[in-house]
């Protein structure tokens, strides 16, 4: 199928399609008019050959209980494999509205009130959320900020789960929001830790289409141990942003495992998924590949284009180019303002809605996030903003 949508400059207005990022400032206690990069989705319109299959859906009048067969696992399959070497069976897939949702039945499903989780602050921080608002524990074991970026320390990452008696851990790869794409070797040896003291790993890999230095690595696939002790969790929902489409695909290779997860989606009574979300995501991995290349290529431009800015315009603020992801982590503790004048620093002198570092736990203050997967001339326009700002101190 021909693709279409393949001019990433144009600038596709949001404003008025009840959008998150764009139309609940004021809801949320920000000024109407403020420029958005927070959420993580994208600015660009999805491929046109997934707009075709959901209109010609939509054609067809009927929406259904929808349940897809052999044709959605092979476009699923194909992908992962393709992409990432990874070849996953029909059996294990577990369909979900979204990681999220995916992360909170794991919880449900392999843990008891009170039991602790680990996690990896500064986190993607709904696994902070879920692991609480379930009734457990979390334990971070917080990433080490080296010279080149985030690293592991094992020795902290056991010592926690030991101390804590941690029978699950949330792993994200590649990891929001440090935008590290851990190496083969990294998660060998998380992995072997968590073999080693009974840990079950759910691997968040919804950014693993979006890796620019490195190459992402199927956790579940890295030994053939680990296959039997992991929930890996993808969806196309960052790669093709489908994100309000909600749909996941969860594989679960370990019967048992599969069974609990099975029980505590199905205990919040959702069954069948959103018909559209089904037909998007099916022709979003079959013929979506042109979109997806030229897509991640204006991704990585974006990522050049902040990352000469800052060294030439904000050498203040503290910058390693993210591996993985579209997401940006910008270090603003050289400035010394503390969070609440970094607040007003961004709203209100630049007028930018960021994700807050704090919100991903104590390692992430003094930090902002920023979402680069937007039209050039948007990101041109926030930057400026922010460098006026900074230069106003």
């Amino acid at each position: 199928m021909e693709e279409r949508n393949l001019d990433f400059d144009r600038v596709v207005e949001r404003r008025g399609t009840c959008s998150l990022k764009y139309d609940c400032a004021k809801r949320r206690g920000y000024p109407e008019n403020i420029l958005p990069l927070w959420v993580a989705d994208m600015d660009f319109a999805t491929s046109s050959c997934i707009l075709d299959a959901v209109e010609e859906r939509v054609r067809h009048g009927i929406f259904g209980y929808t349940e897809p067969g052999e044709s959605y696992f092979d476009a699923v399959a194909g992908w992962l494999y393709t992409r990432h070497g990874w070849q996953a069976e029909e059996n294990w897939l577990v369909k979900t509205p979204g990681v999220v949702f995916a992360l909170a039945a794991a919880v449900r499903a392999f843990t008891n009130r009170g039991d602790s989780v680990l996690i990896q602050q500064p986190v993607y921080y709904p696994f902070k959320e879920v692991i609480e608002d379930n009734g457990r524990k979390a334990v971070s074991s917080d990433l080490v900020k080296g010279e080149g970026g985030y690293i592991i320390d094992f020795d902290d990452f056991e010592k926690k789960i030991t101390e804590n008696n941690v029978k699950l851990f949330l792993l994200c790869s590649p990891h929001n929001p440090v935008g590290r794409v851990w190496t083969a070797e990294e998660l060998k040896k998380a992995g072997q830790i968590c073999l080693n003291h009974g840990v079950i790993v759910v691997s968040d890999e919804i950014h693993s289409d979006f890796v620019f230095q490195g190459r992402h690595c199927v956790f579940a696939a890295l030994d053939e141990r680990f296959k039997d002790i992991t929930v890996t969790c993808t969806s196309p929902a960052k790669t093709f942003n489908l994100a309000g489409l909600q749909v996941s695909n969860i594989f679960i290779a370990d019967k048992r495992l599969r069974t609990a997860f099975k029980r505590a989606v199905a205990a919040t009574g959702y069954s069948q998924l959103n018909t559209l979300g089904l037909t998007a995501c099916e022709a979003a991995y079959r013929y979506g590949g042109d979109w997806y290349t030229a897509m991640l290529e204006y991704v990585r431009g974006n990522i050049n284009f902040t990352a000469a800015f800052i060294k030439s315009e904000l050498p203040q603020i503290g910058f390693t180019p993210p591996q993985g992801t579209y997401l940006l982590w910008l270090d603003f503790n050289p400035l010394g303002l503390g969070e609440s004048r970094l607040n007003d620093l961004i709203v209100n002198r630049a007028g930018l809605w960021l994700d807050s570092g704090a919100i991903f736990g104590k390692a992430g203050e003094g930090y902002e996030r920023i979402n680069v997967a937007c039209p050039r001339r948007v990101l041109e326009l926030a930057l400026n903003k922010l460098k006026r700002a900074v230069d106003s101190l």
